[in-house]
C-alpha cells in the first residue's frame, strides 16, 4: 500500500481502534479486512507500525465500517462468518445455544481419562532450557490456563530450574469453573516458590498480555483486585484463596457474542495474588493499572483456538498478538491437535472424510509471518521435524480392558475422547447415537490398536535477541 504524508482528520490510533472493534465483533481477520476494503492485506499491520493513511483510503475504511457494521440489517436472513474466503456479508443473529468445546461433562471426562495435559506440560517444560530471563523476573503467559494442570506442572519445573528467581505469571481464562479449579492448585506453588506474582484475567488474546482492555467502555468497567496472602503455609494460602469464590462467582461471568457465538466477558477482570512476606521483593514486578509490561520470556499457547476456524483467524486473533508480547529472547510454544491417529479413525468410520485438522503448524507459521509484515524479521519461526514436533498422548486403560471384552464405560470414554478432540457438535452427534453404531466403530478401532491415543503437534516462535 502506498502511503502519503497527508494527515487525515482522525488519528491512526482511532482508526485502528474502530477496525479492531469491527474485526472482533464480526469474526473477521485483520488481513481479510484490509483485502476487502482496499485490496491490501497488510493495511492494518502497516497502520500499527506507524504508516500514514491517505484521505481516500480513510474514506473507504469508514464507508466499509458503516455499511458492514454488525448491527446492519440482514437482507438474506443469514450471517456469513469469516472463514478466510472473503465473505463480506455480516449481520447479527441469535447465537448458537451450545458450543461443543464448552460442554463441561465432555471436557471433564476427557481430561480425567487422557494424558494430554501431562504430555503438554512435559513438552512445554523442555523450552525452559532455552530461556535466559533478565531481571527483575522470569515472565510467563498462559494463553488459556484451563483448570491449571499444565501451568502447575510447568511452574514446578520452573522452580526446579530457577528456584530463587522471582516469577511473574499471567493466566488467561474466561471460564469461572476453570479459574476456580486452577486457583485450587496455586497454594502449593506459592508455598514452594514464594517469590511469585500470579495474575489471572479474563481479557481477550489481544488484551490479556497487557492487562488492558482495548475498548474505552470496557476499560472504564475494569475490575482490578489485588490479593495479598498472609502466613507461610500452603494450608493457609488455600483457605485464603478459597475465600475468593464469592468474588469469582459474582464477577467472573461470561456471555455469548451475538455475532460469533464465542464467549465474551461480561466485565473485564484482573486478579493479582502474591505473598505478603515477599511484597518488598515483588514490588518491582507487580502490575498496576496503566503500568503493565508485556515482555514475556515464555508464552504457552496450548490448544488456544478451535481446529475448524480459518488459519487467518488463528493467526490474526490469537497467535500474532501473543507473539507481539514476547521480550527479546522470548519464546512462544504453540500446541494443537494433529490427527492421523486412532482417534480420527473413529471419527472417519462414523463421518467419512471429515477432517477437522486442516491447519498444520506450517500454515500457522506462514500466516503469522504475513500478519507481522515487516516485523517478522525480528522473529524466528521453528516448525521442527515431525519427530520433534509431533507427540502422542493416551487414554488411560488397564491392560485387561482391551485384551478381553471391552467394558461399556471404556468404550464411552474412548468415544467421548474422540469426539471431544475432533470437536464434533451435538447436532451431528444426535444423528449417530441412536443406533449404537458409534460404539461398534469405537470398539473396532480400540481393539485394532490395543488402546486409544492421539497426536498433537508443536511449533515455536521466538523473538530474536537485541544485538549486544
Amino acid at each position: 500500500m502506498r502511503t502519503e504524508e497527508r494527515q487525515p482528520t482522525a488519528t491512526a490510533e482511532q482508526i485502528l481502534g474502530e477496525i479492531r472493534d469491527f474485526c472482533r465483533a464480526t469474526h473477521t481477520a485483520e488481513s481479510t479486512f484490509g483485502r476487502l476494503v482496499v485490496n491490501d492485506g497488510k493495511l492494518v499491520s502497516r497502520l500499527r507500525d506507524g504508516a500514514k493513511i491517505t484521505t481516500g483510503t480513510l474514506d473507504k475504511v469508514r464507508a466499509y465500517l458503516t455499511s458492514h457494521r454488525p448491527d446492519a440489517p440482514v437482507t438474506n436472513g443469514s450471517r456469513h462468518a469469516h472463514a478466510g474466503n472473503g465473505a463480506a456479508q455480516v449481520a447479527t443473529v441469535a447465537p448458537p445455544g451450545f458450543r461443543f468445546f464448552d460442554n463441561r461433562q465432555k471436557y471433564l471426562l476427557f481430561v480425567s481419562t487422557c494424558s494430554e495435559k501431562t504430555e503438554i506440560a512435559n513438552r512445554v517444560s523442555l523450552e525452559l532450557t532455552n530461556l535466559q530471563p533478565a531481571p527483575p523476573a522470569l515472565r510467563i503467559f498462559d494463553a488459556g490456563v484451563g483448570d491449571g494442570t499444565v501451568l502447575a506442572r510447568v511452574m514446578r519445573a520452573v522452580h526446579a530450574r530457577f528456584p530463587t528467581m522471582p516469577l511473574y505469571v499471567v493466566a488467561k481464562e474466561i471460564s469461572y469453573e476453570d479459574v476456580r479449579l486452577m486457583l485450587e492448585k496455586m497454594a502449593d506453588r506459592l508455598f514452594e516458590h514464594p517469590a511469585t506474582v500470579l495474575v489471572v484475567t479474563n481479557l481477550y488474546y489481544g488484551e490479556a498480555p497487557w492487562l488492558t482492555p482495548r475498548s474505552a467502555t470496557a476499560a472504564q468497567g475494569l475490575i482490578w483486585k489485588d490479593v495479598t496472602l498472609s502466613g507461610n503455609t500452603a494450608h493457609g494460602f488455600a483457605e485464603q484463596i478459597g475465600e475468593l469464590e464469592g468474588f469469582l462467582a459474582e464477577n467472573w461471568r461470561a456471555g455469548i457474542s451475538p455475532t460469533s457465538g464465542n464467549p465474551v466477558y461480561t466485565r473485564p477482570i484482573v486478579l493479582t495474588i502474591r505473598r505478603e512476606d515477599h511484597s518488598f521483593l515483588l514490588d518491582p514486578i507487580m502490575p498496576r493499572p496503566g503500568r503493565v509490561m508485556a515482555d514475556y520470556d515464555l508464552v504457552i499457547a496450548s490448544q488456544p483456538y478451535r481446529a475448524r476456524v480459518s488459519v487467518e483467524f488463528k493467526a490474526s486473533k490469537v497467535i500474532t498478538p501473543l507473539v507481539r508480547s514476547l521480550r527479546p529472547g522470548g519464546r512462544l510454544i504453540g500446541i494443537h491437535s494433529h490427527g492421523k491417529d486412532p482417534g480420527i479413525e473413529i471419527i472417519d468410520q462414523v463421518w467419512p472424510n471429515d477432517d477437522p485438522f486442516k491447519t498444520d503448524r506450517y500454515a500457522i507459521l506462514r500466516q503469522v509471518k504475513y500478519e507481522l509484515g515487516g516485523m517478522a524479521r525480528h522473529y524466528n519461526f521453528n516448525a521442527s521435524s515431525d519427530a520433534r514436533s509431533i507427540f502422542r498422548y493416551h487414554m488411560h486403560t488397564l491392560p485387561d480392558e482391551v485384551s478381553g471384552p471391552i467394558g461399556t464405560s471404556t468404550l464411552f470414554a474412548a468415544w467421548n475422547a474422540a469426539i471431544y478432540v475432533a470437536q464434533i457438535e451435538d447436532d451431528r452427534l444426535s444423528e449417530v447415537v441412536r443406533d449404537g453404531r458409534y460404539l461398534e466403530a469405537t470398539d473396532r478401532v480400540v481393539r485394532k490398536h490395543g488402546g486409544l491415543w492421539f497426536n498433537d503437534e508443536t511449533y515455536v516462535i521466538s523473538r530474536r535477541r537485541a544485538p549486544a
